[in-house]
């Protein structure tokens, strides 16, 4: 498969139909060909044989931004890859949140975490004890089932409702329960996109200061979120203090390889900050990921604006090409990620991704990972261009034809 004519400053192909927004000055983000994508090493590439377009895991098929890119020069040029040092990572997010979104980060209380997971893991393990509980809300991404799993707590699911929301009530009911400790939330919502609203947030801080029940929310897709809708960060939430976050530009700019996070306390929860060791925190974080996350968040928000741009483009297309050609298949727009959730349900497969990857070759993410009611579901990465995702839907009709 190739793409369309004419060459970018990044040394691929141009799709001359894209249709962005005027203001942005960049060439396509999303526009990589598949020769250039299989040089690759990273799992997105070598998990299937290469006859497979793999649509899967949360890796974006881009260059790396321009200014990472230099910052990364940069520190090969120097040697700089020692210990980390300083607070500018934590001082770029605090700039970036109160840009995007008006909210007023201290950097002072922000923590070092290797990762989000990482960070997940170490707050529950010092908020639960063995028999108590961490709510979670199906679908949601698979690591969170896994590390509360591996915890000392137990697991208690709190689906969305059929509509992809919050359950508040199903939620108040759980909260009451006194073994319920802990809620990790997945803000925005992976996998299915969805934004939680101010009104949906407030309602649940409300809930979790009633019952004492601490708040521990990934929002490690906020930066994605866009071009027009709004992501409202929960510790910008009136009374949002027992409150923990993690987050990271990883996800955002494609830095998955370089890992490095944020955990990020509200007033009352400063104290499960603090309490974390050196060793676990600052000293595990790597000191060229903080660089090249800090050089993102100053220097790539461009770079940003255009890629939900682009992603945008490619949710519109993939709705086109279901209606043409998977029209039994349902996908609800979300803005939230670059990850379509899709309802395969209406079609006669028993495991829809096992099927479009043995007869179509294309790789998804399997419904069944992200919760027990959603084996007729499958995860698309839309994170790459739109030649690739127009393939990969030709491919997955013709599988269902079979």
């Amino acid at each position: 498969m190739t793409e369309s004519l004419g060459t970018s400053r990044y040394g691929r192909s141009v799709d001359p139909i894209l249709d962005l927004d005027p203001i942005l000055n960049l060439d396509p983000i999303l526009n990589l060909d598949l020769d250039t994508l299989r040089r690759r090493t990273s799992m997105k590439w070598r998990r299937h044989p290469a006859d497979v377009l793999p649509l899967w895991v949360a890796e974006m098929d881009t260059p790396v931004p321009p200014t990472v890119a230099a910052e990364l020069e940069r520190i090969i040029r120097d040697g700089d890859t020692g210990y980390p040092s300083g607070d500018g990572y934590a001082e770029a997010w605090a700039d970036f949140a109160l840009e995007e979104w008006g909210w007023r980060v201290d950097p002072a209380h922000v923590v070092l975490s290797p990762d989000v997971m990482q960070g997940v893991a170490m707050v529950i393990q010092q908020a639960a004890r063995p028999g108590e509980q961490v709510v979670i809300n199906s679908p949601v991404y698979p690591p969170f089932w896994a590390t509360v799993g591996n915890s000392v707590a137990d697991l208690r699911d709190v689906p969305l409702t059929e509509e992809g929301r919050l359950d508040l009530t199903a939620l108040a009911a759980a909260y009451a329960d006194p073994s319920v400790t802990v809620h990790l939330l997945s803000s925005p919502h992976n996998p299915t996109g969805a934004v939680h609203t101010r009104e949906e947030l407030t309602a649940l801080v409300a809930l979790a200061r009633e019952h004492g029940v601490l708040l521990l929310v990934d929002e490690i897709h906020s930066p994605l979120v866009g071009p027009d809708v709004a992501f409202v960060p929960v510790l910008d939430v009136e009374g949002a203090e027992d409150v923990v976050v993690l987050t990271s530009a990883s996800k955002a700019w494609n830095l998955a390889g370089l890992k490095g996070a944020l955990l990020i306390p509200g007033a009352g929860a400063r104290h499960r900050a603090a309490a974390l060791s050196y060793e676990s925190t600052r000293g595990a974080a790597s000191h060229v990921a903080l660089r090249a996350h800090t050089a993102a968040l100053r220097g790539d928000r461009e770079w940003l604006r255009q890629l939900r741009v682009e992603l945008q483009q490619n949710r519109d297309l993939l709705d086109r090409l279901l209606a043409e050609h998977l029209p039994e298949v349902r996908h609800r727009q979300n803005r939230g990620t670059y990850l379509a959730w899709l309802d395969c349900r209406a079609l006669p497969l028993e495991r829809p991704a096992a099927t479009f990857l043995q007869r179509g070759r294309v790789a998804l993410n399997d419904g069944a990972d992200f919760g027990p009611a959603t084996t007729g579901f499958v995860r698309m990465n839309l994170a790459t261009s739109p030649a690739i995702i127009t393939e990969a839907v030709h491919r997955m009709a013709a599988a269902v034809a079979a």
